[in-house]
Parts: structure tokens; C-alpha cells; sequence
């Protein structure tokens, strides 16, 4: 597994990676040809919009496996904390500890800056109980996430 800055040569792979992400929720709707594909492109270039203009200094990386493209993280270095923005892994590759691996290079590195590292999490994602297994404990929440944070021990 390696990581690398994407490029907008990747804005296909990370819109199919954001559709992939979705599926489930937009496999509920009977979209008529050529909706939901727009509906997708729409909905990830605002999102990717939204993250750079809150983020302007983060980094936006493209996950590969075996030199192919598998996932995506956005992470914000700030002198306070590391801040995960996104992390999302094509279903293909979930479960086999690529997340855990990325995530636990941050955590490593947030150690030695003495930062904690915080990020959100939908109540009901499965990415939960990774997270908790990492050791991140809530510390806010709203109707839809949980806001969770590490610190070192």
C-alpha cells in the first residue's frame, strides 16, 4: 500500500469511489437514466470544494494498492491537532486492514507532535468500530456523527 497526492487525473476514480461509498443509499431510488451519475458528480465535486476551502492547507492523498488506486485520505495537519477529513476505501479492499494501517501512521506521527487527532464518523458506519478499536473516544455529537478524538496514552 502506498499513498500519493491526487491529481485531477484521479477525479474519476474518486467520484466512483464516492458513488461506491454511497451505493446503498442511492440503490433506493429508482433514478431514470443518467440521474444518479449526475447526481453523484454533483454531490462529490461539492464536497471536494467544500474540503478545500475549509482545508486549504491539507492534503489530499489517493490510497493504492499494488499500484492501483483503492482509496482516498484528506488529512489537515494543524499545530493543534491532525484532523482526518475523509478516508474511504473501495468496498474491495475494506476489511483488510489497509484503514487500519493508514490511520495508525497518523496516530504514530500525532504521538511524536504530541497532537490528538480527531475526525467524524457517522453513527451507524461500519468505520466505527475501527475507530474505537484504535482507541478514539467520542467528544461530541450531533443528530447524524459522532465527533471522535485519539490521544496518545
Amino acid at each position: 500500500m502506498t499513498v500519493r497526492p491526487a491529481t485531477t487525473a484521479d477525479d474519476a476514480f474518486l467520484r466512483a469511489l464516492y458513488a461506491a461509498g454511497r451505493a446503498a443509499e442511492l440503490d433506493q431510488v429508482a433514478w431514470p437514466p443518467g440521474q444518479r451519475e449526475a447526481f453523484v458528480a454533483m454531490q462529490h465535486d461539492l464536497r471536494e470544494r467544500l474540503y478545500r476551502e475549509a482545508y486549504p492547507a491539507g492534503e489530499f492523498l489517493v490510497v493504492e494498492v499494488d499500484g492501483r488506486p483503492a482509496g482516498r485520505l484528506c488529512v489537515n495537519r494543524g499545530p493543534d491537532e491532525v484532523r482526518v477529513v475523509d478516508i474511504a476505501l473501495l468496498p474491495v479492499h475494506q476489511g483488510q486492514g489497509i484503514g487500519a494501517a493508514l490511520l495508525r501512521r497518523l496516530l504514530d506521527e500525532a504521538a511524536a507532535a504530541g497532537v490528538p487527532v480527531a475526525l467524524q464518523v457517522e453513527r451507524d458506519s461500519p468505520a466505527r468500530a475501527l475507530y474505537e478499536r484504535l482507541g478514539f473516544v467520542p467528544v461530541a455529537e450531533d443528530d447524524v456523527r459522532l465527533h471522535l478524538t485519539w490521544r496518545a496514552s
